[in-house]
């Protein structure tokens, strides 16, 4: 059985029909809004930094006044990755001696508000940080309560600002609004970059929607051909002219830690 041959109208029917169906897909993939946009960059960036299971390092934290004068402190960080809801941390001060044994521990979550308790040896007692009090100072550092906790996509809405390099590299410009109604900030303004979606600087804005601190991320390591860590990162507060340096050092993953390793207990016990 022979098929007709088509005729040039019809060639040039299809032709078009195709032509308008590719342009329509086109232009639905790339038609976000800027709010849109903004939560696929924080989705993306989470998705890359997904499967690393649990976490170990050590880490510097330097604190700087405004004069310049320098107090350091050493400490351990481990961390845990909880599915289907935020990570969990935990601090410990190795020294000096006066904050030795102090410990964090932080349970953040997706959708309620995030669970964080303090451990004071002075005292020997576990103390809650309600959630009222996460915008305050951590151990008198320029990083807040808030900021200890791993920064859960669920945690903000978004809205995509514009793209500029930073330090020669391609970035997102990304605003991000806390839902907690206790947050210290009313929005933060994110440089994602491009490559590898790594947020290399943050503006943080008090309540009152002035610029109150600015975070810089450097000194990136790839672990496990994947996941990509800050080795420093400071915190300026341009309001007091304080800084604090959190140097790391050290990073393992896969370590075999479980829940048991991230409760109440375990702030007494971590030392």
């Amino acid at each position: 059985m022979k098929w007709p041959n088509p005729s040039l109208r019809q060639i040039t029917a299809v032709a078009g029909l195709m032509l308008t169906t590719a342009v329509t897909s086109i232009s639905t993939v790339y038609a976000q809004t800027a709010e849109e946009k903004g939560l696929a960059i924080a989705q993306e960036a989470d998705r890359r930094n997904t499967g690393w299971q649990d976490s170990a390092a050590s880490m510097t934290m330097i604190l700087r006044n405004k004069r310049g004068d320098e107090t350091s402190r050493e400490l351990s960080v481990k961390a845990l990755e909880v599915a289907d809801d935020g990570d969990k941390s935990l601090t410990v001060f190795n020294s000096p001696r006066d904050v030795k044994g102090t410990a964090l521990l932080s349970f953040s979550h997706k959708v309620d508000a995030d669970d964080q308790w303090l451990y004071l040896p002075k005292l020997g007692r576990v103390k809650r940080i309600a959630s009222r009090n996460k915008s305050g100072p951590f151990m008198g550092s320029e990083f807040a309560f808030e900021d200890m906790t791993p920064q859960e996509v669920e945690k903000y809405t978004y809205k995509f600002i514009k793209e500029e390099e930073l330090n020669g590299q391609k970035c997102f410009v990304v605003e991000r609004y806390p839902v907690d109604k206790y947050s210290g900030y009313t929005k933060q303004l994110a440089w994602v970059d491009q490559e590898e979606y790594r947020t290399l600087k943050v503006e943080f804005y008090d309540r009152k929607k002035s610029l109150l601190k600015t975070l810089t991320a450097s000194e990136w390591k790839e672990y496990l051909d994947q996941y990509w860590r800050p080795h420093s990162s400071t915190m300026i507060n341009h309001q007091t002219g304080k800084s604090t340096d959190l140097v790391m050092s050290d990073f393992t993953f896969k370590n075999g830690l479980d829940d048991g390793d991230f409760n109440k207990n375990s702030l007494k016990r971590a030392r």
